[in-house]
């Protein structure tokens, strides 16, 4: 991609002749924004128009509050039991069914930014109340989200903080804030952590909350990015968010992260957002949506430049195709548990990241093994084993009445690539559907179970081409 004009990139985005408000535009907000969207929010967003379909996506849909009520026994049941597996699976629906997908999908963005594993904190409750910190700052305050984090006890635990005293400080969590959380590399010195390390001395948890010991605090003066002063922790964080790099390097990681990983942005196209950043004392809101209405968001040098993580690439076939029941009138309920453990081998393990970096991303997404997996769960979720009992593409097609090889090609294309493939795999499915009808089918089988096959190996077939990897 050409050096992009910082000007013209964070300008809001203006439909135009040359470049209209069309239903690929809807299907780009949504896998980036959210999980994917269903038939009819393509037709609600595309009907909308980009102001109100990103006003939408930023305030969430009515239902927040009744939502969350409805599902918290789920998290206070795992937290009681200390089920790890239960709480994968509990963030999993949320994000499968929540009337604000952006929030959790910036959750998802902090879960990495912040990354903490259940491996080594061993506590459920924990895990989930980190979980809270960053959903109810995930469109807020970074100064307060930052802040708090620092005295979260499954951060405490994770990098050692709880350890940490006077006389024996630890330096886990002091370089981790400045290398991973606000500065990044190369903006402070070995010295600087050290420094700052001693400055988090005294605290520890007791009763599942942080607590502060000010006699295993070290009183004594530190310098820590030049700056002297007998700090402590909160201190530490003021001083991070008072570097030049601290905006940038967030701003950087939301670029990547909602924009492009392939493009590197130079430091002139992300100092405008950084500016936003700092002017707004670091409102992470007003930069997603500054990015969220951009030209450069909504531009071809992004369109499908993301390759999709694990929970992107799941919920963007589940969402789809969800259907309802025809007897019950409610939507058929998947087995998140085992959805949960799906994602594992496919190598985004919910609340376990890798390490304190977090999961790569990217390239790193996609190898041998991974690609299998994927295309192994695809195929369960599209046939009648498993998985597909309740994701059922015959059922959705014959909800919004599509039965001809060509309206069925057209409603699979459309709903997840908006269209937007080689005419070639068109023609290939064409073909592919209309041979389908000559092939031998059980004896025991009736015209709508053949009929039903159909569909959903012409699904699977939708969802195994090359542009579904990318968001």
């Amino acid at each position: 991609m050409a050096e992009i004009d910082p000007r013209w990139a964070w300008e809001p985005y203006k439909p135009s002749a040359q470049s209209p408000w069309d239903i690929r535009k809807v299907g780009h907000l949504a896998r980036r924004a959210g999980f994917g969207a269903t038939w009819e929010e393509l037709e609600a967003g595309l009907k909308a128009g980009p102001e109100k379909a990103i006003d939408q996506l930023l305030q969430g849909d009515p239902g927040q509050d009744s939502f969350d009520l409805q599902r918290d026994y789920l998290a206070k049941n795992a937290a009681k039991y200390n089920n790890d597996q239960q709480l994968r699976a509990w963030w999993l629906y949320r994000m499968l069914y929540s009337p604000h997908p952006l929030r959790e999908k910036l959750t998802l963005f902090w879960h990495n930014h912040f990354a903490t594993s259940n491996s080594k904190v061993q506590n459920v409750g924990f895990m989930l109340g980190q979980y809270e910190l960053m959903h109810r700052h995930a469109l807020g305050s970074f100064r307060d989200l930052l802040a708090e984090m620092s005295k979260d006890p499954a951060m405490m635990i994770w990098l050692d903080t709880r350890l940490s005293k006077k006389g024996k400080p630890n330096e886990n969590y002091a370089r981790e804030v400045m290398e991973l959380f606000s500065l990044g590399i190369d903006h402070y010195t070995e010295q600087d952590i050290r420094e700052a390390a001693r400055a988090f001395t005294g605290w520890d948890i007791d009763n599942g909350k942080a607590v502060y010991d000010p006699n295993q605090h070290d009183e004594t003066d530190k310098t820590v990015l030049g700056q002297k002063g007998k700090w402590r922790a909160d201190d530490i964080i003021r001083i991070c968010l008072d570097q030049k790099s601290c905006p940038s390097f967030v701003a950087g990681k939301l670029f990547r992260f909602l924009i492009s990983e392939s493009i590197t942005p130079s430091p002139e196209l992300l100092e405008p957002l950084a500016e936003q950043f700092r002017k707004t004392d670091y409102n992470f809101g007003t930069i997603v949506e500054t990015v969220l209405r951009s030209n450069l968001f909504f531009s071809p040098g992004v369109y499908r430049t993301r390759i999709k993580s694990p929970v992107e690439f799941v919920l963007g076939i589940v969402r789809p195709l969800l259907v309802v029941d025809p007897k019950s009138g409610f939507e058929r309920r998947i087995d998140i548990i085992a959805l949960a453990t799906a994602l594992q081998t496919l190598g985004q393990d919910l609340f376990h990241p890798p390490s304190v970096k977090g999961w790569d991303g990217g390239p790193a997404w996609l190898n041998g093994q991974t690609l299998l997996h994927r295309q192994n769960l695809t195929l369960a979720l599209t046939s009648t084993e498993d998985f597909g009992r309740r994701t059922n593409p015959a059922a959705l097609a014959e909800n919004f009445n599509k039965h001809s090889d060509q309206e069925l090609v057209d409603f699979f294309l459309r709903l997840f690539y908006q269209d937007d493939v080689p005419s070639e795999s068109r023609t290939r499915l064409l073909n592919y559907q209309k041979k389908a009808h000559d092939q031998p089918k059980p004896k025991y089988w009736t015209d709508k179970d053949a009929a039903d096959h159909r569909v959903r190996a012409l699904c699977h077939l939708v969802l195994t081409l090359p542009e579904f990897q990318l968001a």
